[in-house]
Formats: structure tokens, sequence, C-alpha cells
């Protein structure tokens, strides 16, 4: 009579292969950051698209004043739109890993998942207002008989940019703020200062007549990440020229060496997270 092992009873064990299992928690984690920003709302995901419909309307009607001044209402739209997708992965990466204590103390996994995931998150967020700020744009131009430029369609090569750029923000914050609890008051202050340093309400025709005897003032301003990534935007929707230089050109190859930079900050930070938690 011949014996019965239990591993020939026994389904086999499946262990899933390490990037298969990290596509899985950062999914997972993406899910969850997304449903925990509407909570008990009753109109859950809906928010993402009405929340900044009705931010839309604010600049629409009250910033016809900067639009006299020559500001266009759309360059307006297209500007604070990225300027917010910005904002709100810098702040959900500043706390990706501080409001993760437990997990990060308890569980071992691939800690750079968590700013990860909240820069992801915000990347969906965005790519849904995308839907309105088109429909907002579009109809802007549609009244001044004109439509969209064919370079609307090298516009996910600038969001990826733009999102490596935040991406990069995120993980530098997410561990600086685990060593540093003032991180978050100070960033709080970085941001209003940066928000009036970039080009989200205004554009660059303003700096150009101050730095007209001056350019290389232009071009140094657009040595700042959002100048170049936001002035871009308008140029791929709207048509317009792109003011090519130096500066441009280290503004936009910035964010690539910069997540670099803090993919390798943050590995090596993370090594005392749980002793600092």
């Amino acid at each position: 009579m011949s014996s019965v092992s239990p591993a020939d009873i026994a389904p086999p064990l499946r262990i899933h292969p390490p990037a298969r299992a990290a596509r899985e928690l950062l999914f997972n984690l993406v899910a969850r950051e997304l449903k925990a920003r509407y909570k008990g709302s009753a109109l859950g995901f809906l928010w993402t698209l009405l929340t900044p419909l009705f931010m839309a309307i604010i600049y629409v009607v009250f910033l016809r004043i900067l639009a006299g001044r020559g500001v266009p209402l759309e360059e307006i739209v297209i500007g604070v739109f990225a300027w917010t997708f910005t904002v709100q992965s810098v702040n959900s990466g500043l706390t990706a890993v501080t409001a993760n204590a437990n997990l990060v103390k308890k569980v071992r996994f691939p800690r750079a998942l968590l700013p990860i995931a909240a820069t992801a998150a915000n990347l969906v967020s965005y790519l849904l207002t995308l839907v309105v700020q088109f429909v907002i744009v579009g109809v802007l131009l549609w009244q001044d008989g004109r439509f969209f430029s064919p370079g609307t369609l090298a516009l996910p090569a600038l969001i990826a940019l733009h999102t490596a750029f935040n991406l990069a923000l995120a993980l530098l914050l997410a561990a600086a703020n685990v060593y540093f609890r003032d991180t978050q008051h100070l960033v709080g202050v970085g941001l209003s200062a940066w928000f009036f340093l970039s080009p989200a309400m205004y554009n660059l025709s303003i700096l150009e007549r101050w730095t007209a005897t001056r350019p290389w003032l232009l071009q140094a301003y657009l040595v700042n990440p959002p100048a170049p990534l936001m002035t871009g935007y308008r140029a791929l929707l709207l048509g317009q020229p792109f003011p090519w230089g130096w500066g441009a050109v280290v503004g936009l190859a910035l964010p690539l060496p910069l997540l670099a930079a803090a993919l390798a900050v943050y590995r090596r930070a993370q090594r005392n997270f749980a002793d600092w938690l």
C-alpha cells in the first residue's frame, strides 16, 4: 500500500513574484487613497469632477479683472488646474509615511509605494479634471472662433513629466516629514510663495515686459519647473509659442534627475522610518 504525502493532496502554494505583488499593493494603496478622500460623502467620486468645475466657475466669474488686463481666462484655467495637481501631490505626499505609521511598523513592503500611491491617486484625479478643463477651455476658445491646437496630442508626454516632478517632491517631503515634523508648516508657507513665483494666474507676457532689457532674467525664471510646465500646457493646448532657451531647457529637464535623486534619498532615509514614527 503506497503512502500519500500531504504534498499529493494539498494544492500547490502560489507565490506571486515580487513585481506582481508590488503592483497589486500599489493598486490597493491608490484605491484606498481615493476612497479615503470621499469617505462619508454622498456624491463620492463625483466630487473629483465637481470640485474643479466649481473652481473653474469661480475663476471665470471673479477673475475677469485679470483677463481684462491681458490674461485670457482659458490660460488662467489651464495654469490653476496644473498648479492644483502639484499642490495636491505635495500635500498628500507630505503625510504619505507619517499617516501610515502602523503599516510601516508592522508590515514589510517597499516603503516608496506610499508616496508613489499618493501621487498616482492625484494623477487619476487630475486626469479626470482634464475632462472639465477641456470643456471649459473649449467653450472659451469657441467663443473666440478658435480651437484646440494639434499640439494637444503631445499632452500625455508633458503630463508624464509633470507627474515625475510631483513624485520627486512627494518622495523628498515624505521622508523629510518623518524626521522633521516642522516640514509640513514650512511647506504651507513655501507653497504660498511658490504660487506667485509660478505662472498659474498669469502668463509670461507680463514678465517679458519687465525683462525686455534683461532676457536672462526670464530664462532664470523658467528654471523653476512649474514655469515651463504650465507654459508648456498652454503652448500645447492653445498653440502658443514656447520660450525656448537655456532656462526652459533646464526647467523641463530637471524633473527626471530630481526624481532619481529623490528616490536615492528616500531609500536611504526609509531605513529608520520605524524608529522615528
